[in-house]
């Protein structure tokens, strides 16, 4: 097989678009009926550099269908396989997309860009929908040898490399319009890319200046790491043969058979060592949509309240937050309970903070719910991230003795660094409504949203101030704390908060007619003890 990537040079002057889209052009005629595999660089129906959504639309407006007859042209001249990157238009809106045609021209399979950069989301506006749902990498079949994609911000995610390694590929195509990493770092990520899929790596970005020690980097790299090519920063057809054939392979410790890379990896994988990664994670907080229902000390008019089956229920129901509360006990674990007392949900009397952790274990937390639930023991922390991180957006109550006294800053770090060991700083945000706890987390733990909840403390009519002063994405409001407050209070204090960019919670509502009311005056996040039925609302 005979590769050919297309490198075209970079350029940021938009109104000279025609003249270096006629330089692609000009490169796809030099294409022969040599070459079986031909690949654009990204964006390649943008040939400069657009600023705004506008000039992005205008671009493939001029020159989407004119690219895409000319690839099918090039394709059908030369019997290649080609890869065309660009913009493509889909019902939801523009998306990133390599096109694949086969040696007839034809549409054979689309692949769309899973990791958006800021600019292609927030100034592009580039659909991006498909990117929450979980599927397996494109591969597809094309006269016996089989192609995997990608397209440049998603090589910096090596979890997709070792994804497509399992659909064995020949070939991954990788369509780039990298410009400040390093030739030197653009070495090392396509021989690591190419290692890790045991595919021939076939590579086309856009140059830069000739003597620029970045960008460009177009190349052709063997499974084994050897780099067949790269233009550097030379503009045109870099090319390279090799057999897609030809794998890999290692030998799978001393003495034993050889086989592909990917295979040896997987005798030995142990997932949970590594980030949390799957089809059962759910959207982060700052990309969950809203509004939302948050179960309320998980799904607690069926089981226990802070407990695992309350939560599994819930989030089994299709949750997308759950709502539970923190202690820390004489010892310093961090356990899970809603009331300062043992005695409303246990067989226990007394303070959490009254006694350890082990000796917390002998009460029973379930009975008093059901007798069906004895037996049930205290849950730590860390029992709720093991099971649940990442599977629903958490709403951490940090509780207090009172709502004016700091924490002893190992509760503190404690509560952070299990966070950190389950990864879930975006899946979770603290509420509270100790001023003094804000003042700390927001040191601690600036990066980590945090919810303003209503104290005795803390005038209703006041939240929002004070949430913008502690720099809270979030205020709770409670609703027995209405009765003090004129009528109209939700429908003035809802639109205020939204103004400032401050979200909405309330707890709580348990009646379905109350929860849509609430919705409708636009509260982001209805807390309540009845998941199911305030969740079909």
């Amino acid at each position: 097989m005979k590769a050919c990537a297309i490198q075209t040079p970079f350029c940021t002057e938009f109104d000279q678009s025609e003249a270096y889209f006629g330089k692609l052009m000009d490169y796809m005629d030099a294409c022969d009926e040599s070459m079986d595999l031909i690949v654009l660089p990204e964006y390649s129906n943008v040939p400069c550099s657009a600023r705004t959504r506008e000039e992005a639309e205008e671009a493939f407006a001029r020159f989407g269908e004119r690219l895409m007859e000319k690839a099918k042209e090039t394709a059908v001249r030369c019997g290649a396989v080609v890869c065309v990157c660009g913009l493509a238009r889909y019902p939801q809106g523009l998306r990133n997309t390599i096109t694949v045609l086969d040696r007839n021209g034809r549409n054979v399979g689309q692949y769309d860009k899973q990791h958006l950069v800021p600019f292609e989301s927030g100034i592009y506006k580039l659909d991006a929908s498909y990117t929450a749902d979980a599927e397996p990498p494109l591969v597809l079949t094309i006269d016996g040898v089989r192609y995997a994609f990608l397209i440049c911000y998603d090589c910096y995610f090596y979890e997709m490399l070792s994804q497509i390694g399992r659909f064995d590929p020949d070939i991954l195509v990788i369509a780039s319009y990298q410009r400040s990493d390093t030739h030197a770092a653009l070495e090392i990520m396509n021989r690591f890319a190419a290692y890790n899929t045991n595919a021939y790596v076939v590579r086309a970005s856009v140059a830069l200046r000739e003597k620029s020690l970045t960008g460009g980097c177009s190349m052709i790299v063997a499974p084994n790491g050897d780099i067949l090519m790269n233009m550097v920063n030379a503009q045109g057809l870099g090319t390279a043969e090799f057999d897609p054939a030809e794998h890999y392979l290692t030998p799978a410790g001393f003495g034993r058979k050889m086989m592909r890379h990917h295979q040896y990896v997987e005798e030995g994988r142990q997932p949970w060592k590594y980030r949390p990664a799957g089809p059962a994670l759910c959207l982060p907080d700052d990309r969950m949509p809203y509004p939302r229902i948050c179960a309320h000390r998980g799904f607690n008019t069926v089981a226990p309240e802070n407990s695992l089956p309350a939560y599994g229920a819930a989030i089994a129901l299709g949750a997308q937050e759950i709502e539970f509360d923190l202690w820390a006990a004489k010892d310093g674990v961090i356990v899970s309970t809603h009331d300062p007392g043992l005695e409303r949900t246990s067989d226990g009397t007394g303070f959490v903070w009254e006694y350890t952790y082990e000796e917390l274990l002998r009460f029973d937390f379930g009975s008093k719910k059901d007798p069906a639930y004895a037996g049930l023991r205290i849950m730590t922390f860390e029992e709720v991230l093991r099971k649940f991180a990442c599977h629903a957006v958490m709403n951490i109550h940090i509780k207090t003795r009172d709502n004016t006294t700091p924490l002893p800053e190992e509760t503190l770090r404690e509560i952070i660094r299990l966070i950190d060991k389950y990864d879930c700083r975006r899946w979770c945000y603290f509420m509270s409504g100790n001023i003094a706890v804000h003042e700390q987390l927001r040191e601690m733990a600036p990066d980590i949203a945090r919810c303003a909840g209503a104290a005795a403390e803390w005038p209703a009519d006041d939240l929002v101030a004070k949430a913008l002063r502690l720099g809270c994405k979030k205020i709770q409001l409670f609703k027995p704390h209405f009765k003090n407050y004129p009528a109209d209070y939700l429908e003035t204090v809802v639109p205020y908060a939204h103004e400032n960019g401050i979200r909405v919670n309330i707890f709580w509502s348990d009646d379905p007619a109350e929860t849509r009311r609430y919705l409708d005056l636009g509260i982001d996040t209805v807390l309540t003890n009845d998941y199911l039925r305030n969740a079909l609302v």
